[in-house]
This record gives structure tokens, sequence and C-alpha cells, in this order.
């Protein structure tokens, strides 16, 4: 077939591209703007794209498939609809084309996907399975976000949010779950969803579609999994999961992460990621268990041990003894709360510095007004950058960063600094710095951005202290 890809800049269609090319059809793209690394990872493939949108582009094409992105009004889409082309969303050509006929682990909730889908490809791979993988992100040791493979299992990143301009339902909704795993549910994407209720009818449809010989893993610690699973109850298999309970796999034991009396040394940290790795071992001693996988448990637990981790996620940029620098993808409040704690369990007696830059569309609105002011605590010192894009809310549905500063004393317990954009930050670190020249500092940057490009700055400003 000929597919022809609107919006292939970005990771996940590239990623699609990549994928239907392997599967023997003729891929081409357009975008408006197809920058590295995706333009170069397109060039490697051997995938052709154009940069802006022509609707010539898509005449002749057996199928299209539309990015998120995309929107009434392209010139491509327009020419789709006038000329009765076949379209679909990418999670549709990913359930037409890559999901069928496999066992699907679909990691969804509102935090922990990307690290727990890849967490759970790497365990079935290392035990012998060939899972196929597709997920938002990179893992450090450069590993990608996708794999497509023979193998019956595939693992993918269950985004909860809407599928296309014309399929404003989730995208998770596509993807034909065996296993589900839900880690959490809070509210977020409040540029889609008006309330949590929204949200939760979102889940529930996705359980509907559980079959009664798969299963789904629901976080113990959020009430409206446990309503929503057990209203599915009737239907499929559930299982909660918690970390450091008696019938948890993994425990903590004075510090140190255990299973039974396994000393166990990952190379990731917090309570967050433990409940991550927990769901993670869960789900695939089902799998190897119906496929007959002798000594399953310790095969996995050596396999837990050699996860190279996500970039972005509590990746260490500079480390030394008296000075680290540490980028994470945190921004709900929930995520910035675990992420400071998890870092200052890990590294005690360093004073934290963090970095917050509102990017996110819910970040963007005043919903966590209130839930931003105690999300920084344990932090010594905490700057956050004016948010995003201006343009983007309205002013009366926008976060009021001024006053989420005053706020942060008395409800975070930290020392707060008003930074109109990301270059002012970086100056205001740069004066602050010479206060704890006696102490030990940890830089925490959290954005689920670029932040501006301020990582090379940081690192030379913590590289310069003796």
């Amino acid at each position: 077939m000929k597919i022809h890809l609107i919006g292939i800049g970005g990771i996940a269609m590239g990623n699609l591209a990549s994928m239907l090319r392997s599967l023997g059809h003729e891929v081409s793209g357009s975008d408006a703007g197809v920058y590295p690394p995706m333009s170069d990872k397109l060039k490697e493939w051997g995938i052709p794209y154009s940069e802006g949108f022509d609707a010539e582009r898509v005449k002749n094409k057996d199928l299209i498939v539309v990015g998120n992105a995309t929107s009434r009004g392209n010139p491509e889409v327009e020419e789709v609809l006038n000329s009765g082309l076949e379209y679909v969303s990418m999670s549709a050509a990913l359930e037409r084309y890559i999901l069928a006929g496999k066992k699907v682990v679909v990691v969804a909730g509102t935090h922990g996907k990307t690290t727990t889908t890849f967490l759970i490809h790497h365990l079935l791979k290392e035990t012998g399975l060939n899972p196929g993988l597709f997920v938002g992100g990179i893992r450090k040791d450069g590993f990608p976000g996708f794999e497509f493979t023979d193998g019956n299992y595939f693992v993918i990143e269950g985004d909860e949010y809407d599928t296309a301009f014309f399929d404003k339902a989730s995208k998770f909704l596509h993807y034909r779950p065996t296993y589900a795993v839900l880690n959490a549910l809070d509210f977020d994407h409040a540029d889609i969803f008006k309330d949590i209720g929204e949200i939760e009818t979102m889940f529930s449809r996705l359980l509907r579609l559980v079959p009664g010989n798969g299963k789904v893993y629901y976080w113990a610690g959020a009430a409206n999994l446990k309503r929503i699973c057990g209203e599915a109850s009737k239907f499929i298999k559930s299982e909660a999961f918690e970390f450091n309970k008696k019938d948890s796999i993994l425990t903590r034991k004075k510090g140190e992460l255990y299973s039974g009396q396994r000393l166990l040394r990952p190379g990731f940290f917090g309570n967050h990621n433990y409940r991550n790795a927990e769901v993670a071992l869960r789900v695939c001693e089902e799998i190897l268990k119906k496929e007959n996988i002798p000594k399953a448990k310790e095969k996995l637990l050596d396999a837990l041990e050699s996860f190279p981790g996500v970039k972005r996620r509590q990746e260490i940029l500079f480390d030394s003894a008296r000075s680290i620098l540490i980028e994470d993808f945190a921004h709900h409040p929930v995520a910035v709360e675990e992420t400071i704690r998890s870092v200052k369990q890990r590294f005690p007696g360093f004073k934290i510095i963090s970095l917050f830059e509102p990017r996110s569309a819910t970040s963007h609105r005043n919903v966590f007004q209130k839930e931003y002011s105690f999300a920084f605590k344990g932090s010594a010192v905490t700057m956050i950058t004016e948010i995003y894009n201006l343009k983007k809310v309205a002013k009366d549905s926008r976060l009021d960063v001024k006053k989420l500063i005053l706020k942060l004393p008395k409800h975070s317990g930290t020392l707060p600094f008003y930074c109109k954009d990301p270059k002012d930050l970086v100056q205001k670190v740069r004066k602050i710095l010479p206060q704890f020249e006696k102490d030990k500092i940890l830089i925490l940057a959290m954005s689920n951005g670029a932040f501006g490009g301020i990582y090379p700055s940081l690192k030379e400003l913590v590289g310069s202290r003796k």
C-alpha cells in the first residue's frame, strides 16, 4: 500500500512510519517542520517527507494517517475529505496494522506510563520472549520507543489524550488490551477534559475491552481505580498492586530495595518508580507463567537490575561529590511532589534547588493553582518560570505564577523565585549559587519540554563549583 502520514515529524508518527515501512508498505509523510532527531531518523530509514502541506501529496495514496496535532483547514486534510480517500488516526493505524493478532499489554494512567511500558518490554525481552513496543520516549541507552517483532506480545503506552480531530475519544481505546495496567488516575489534560469524571469514563471504556482471559492491574492507592475496576469485575479479572506491602513482590528495608531476601540494585529510585516496577513484575510473572518459562522470577529480577532507565526521567546530567544536576519530565503537581521526595531520599545531605517550567496544557491553567503551592516541599530553593505560552490560555483561566510564588514559603517551606523565562532562571541560579558555597547541592530541573535549552548552562554552573 501507499501510505502517507500527515504530521510525520512527531516522534510517535515517525516511529509508526518506520514500522509500516518494515511491513513492506510504501510510506511518505509531511509536516509543518521536521527537526532532529526525527528528520535524521526518517532519512536513515529511507522515508521521504515534505516540509509544509500540499493537497497534491495525498493524491494517488491508498491510505492517509492523520496525526493528532492535525486539524481541519490543513490542505492535505481538506483534499482527503473532498476526494473520499481512506483515512485513519495514528491509533487506528496501530490497531489495524501493528496490534492485530497480538496479545497487547496496555499501560495507562496519569503517571508512570512511559517508564512502566519500557520496563515491561525490557523484562519480557530479557526473559526470552520477543515483544513489540510502542511508547513515547527513549531509553537512557538510546533504545528507541518502538520495536516491531514477530512475537506474540506487544507492549504499548496507553495515552488517554484524544485520538484525532475526527475521533475525540482516548487513544488507548484502539489498542486491543489483553492486559491493562492502570498506574494512577488524577485529573489532567485540562484542555480536553472538563473534569476527572470525563477521564474516568474513558478508563471505564478501556476496561470493557479487556477479554475474560485477560487481566487488569490497578494501583491500590487510587480509590477511583478500585471503584472502576469493581464495576467491571463481572466480566474481567483484576488485581490491585502496591509496593512495600505484605503481599508485594518488592519491599523497602532500611532504604534498600528487596524481593524476599534478595537485595536489588536497580538503576532507578523512588517509591513511585518502585510501584512501576512492582506492577511490571506482576504482569510479566503472569505472562511467563502462561508461557511456561522456567525460573521466571529470578530471571525477571535479573532483568529489573539491568534496566537502563528512561531519558528525562530522573536523568543525572552531572554528578560530583558536591554537585548534582538531574533532569525530569515531572509537570503534574503529584509528579512534582513525588519526584522531589524521591530525590531527597536518594541523596540525603544535598540541598535541593528545584526548577520548574509550567509547559503542559494542564500546568498552563489554574486548575492546580493551590496544589502546586504544596508540591515543592523538600526544596531549599524553588524557581518557577512564567508559563510557556501566555497566549495559550485566557488570563482568567491561566496559572498565576506570581501568586503561586507568594504561597510557596508557607505551603512548601521553600525560598521561591519568579523567573520571567528560562534565560532569567539561569541568571538567578548563577546569582544564588555562591550562597551554597559550603553546601552539597542538587539542581532538579522539571519540564515536559525543552526548558529553553538551559541544560548546557546548568552543567557549566554546577561543574564550576569546587
